[in-house]
């Protein structure tokens, strides 16, 4: 369990605008979806789904290297990657596995299929973890056979596809939209919240272990 008195103390090291800035953007974050990609060749399409999901409030990113070892592209990400939380996996498997451990329905994107669901039909109120495929490929077969919902973005013209990058900014803020505008308890939790304080505190403050040992030395000497 998180000290919130500690939190706060760390938080007092920051400027005002940026203590400001962390907690404004706790209030749009949320777990209700998440976002996982699966063995992406190019590392400019992976940090840039990471950014949009900064942007549109996503917390967690999943990235499945079972073909596919990368570092994000730090520069692309712009930042993201301090916002976010970013888990890998060595498979589809354990990615699938991890996410119906914790409720999430699995949804499959893809352009193709006669079952997809379009977008403008998803249902926001199950907890759901979006699944995005490489580039060409799209999604492995493991995925879109253990999914739950197909989702597609219904296209007009000649082109059958969208870069996943362009396809993961759109699917994710017409979703946030609509799941901020239902009455879905969709935000952190108190508890949650104050985790994330924690965190990105401490990834801004480079000396926040020197704080932390002279906060506990402080309340240790009081409390004798």
């Amino acid at each position: 369990m998180i000290d919130e008195a500690l939190v706060s103390y760390l938080e007092s090291f920051l400027t005002e605008h940026r203590r400001e800035n962390n907690h404004r953007v706790l209030k749009d974050r949320t777990y209700h979806f998440t976002v996982a990609v699966e063995d992406l060749y190019q590392l400019h399409n992976a940090a840039a789904v990471m950014r949009s999901c900064d942007v549109f409030g996503i917390q967690d990113v999943h990235i499945i290297e079972e073909k596919n070892l990368r570092t994000i592209d730090r520069e692309i990400a712009m930042g993201a990657q301090k916002w976010v939380d970013v888990h890998r996996y060595n498979t589809a498997k354990d990615t699938v596995d991890q996410l119906r451990s914790k409720g999430y329905q699995i949804v499959a994107t893809t352009p193709h299929g006669g079952n997809c669901v379009p977008l403008s039909e998803f249902d926001i109120s199950k907890p759901s973890a979006l699944f995005f495929g490489a580039e060409g490929e799209g999604l492995s077969d493991y995925v879109l056979e253990q999914s739950d919902v197909q989702l597609h973005i219904p296209m007009y013209g000649f082109t059958e596809s969208l870069n996943i990058s362009v396809s993961a900014a759109i699917i994710l803020q017409q979703l946030v939209d609509k799941l901020k505008a239902s009455d879905i308890d969709w935000q952190l939790s108190s508890d949650q919240e104050l985790q994330k304080r924690y965190d990105w505190v401490c990834k801004v403050l480079k000396s926040h272990k020197k704080i932390i040992e002279r906060y506990n030395e402080e309340h240790k000497s009081k409390k004798a």
